[in-house]
């Protein structure tokens, strides 16, 4: 499931953000949408049935097989979702029908158990009122980094 959230009305930050070179713009974005994604990934984790507490995380890729969304040129995409200590994840997330060996021993269905999706609707708000928030603070530290250095 894809969900863009569109953020209105920060010109200020779009043109501080367009001065900067495209990997640094794109380096700012990725941090604040990191950080503003945290608390979902975190519940998530909470609400896992297994005892380990990094099954779900915040991250640019996806794992291998995993297909991409198609995006425009200079979007950020960040993802959240299972790590490589819960791979099946999404077998409990959606549920699966009835399974067969090739044998024909039945070894049943799972029925489904939402955890991503009630932490995202537990955060989008939050997340949307904190982005810009998030991206300015980002961006002020970005901008003395590399005053700093005499960028």
């Amino acid at each position: 499931m894809k969900s863009s959230l569109g953020v209105k009305g920060l010109q200020e930050i779009d043109n501080q953000l367009a001065a900067l070179p495209k990997a640094t713009s794109k380096a700012v974005m990725r941090r604040a949408l990191k950080k503003e994604l945290e608390p979902v990934a975190s519940t998530a984790n909470f609400f896992w049935p297994g005892a380990d507490d990094t099954a779900f995380a915040v991250s640019s890729r996806l794992k291998q097989g995993q297909r991409a969304q198609s995006a425009s040129v200079g979007a950020v995409t960040m993802y959240v979702g299972a790590t490589r200590s819960a791979p099946h994840a999404h077998l409990l997330e959606f549920g699966t029908e009835p399974r067969f060996h090739k044998s024909g021993k039945g070894v049943g269905a799972v029925s489904p158990t939402p955890i991503l999706l009630p932490s995202w609707d537990s955060h989008k708000d939050e997340i949307l009122a904190g982005l810009a928030k998030t991206l300015r603070e980002e961006l002020q530290a970005t901008i003395r980094r590399r005053a700093s250095r005499g960028l």
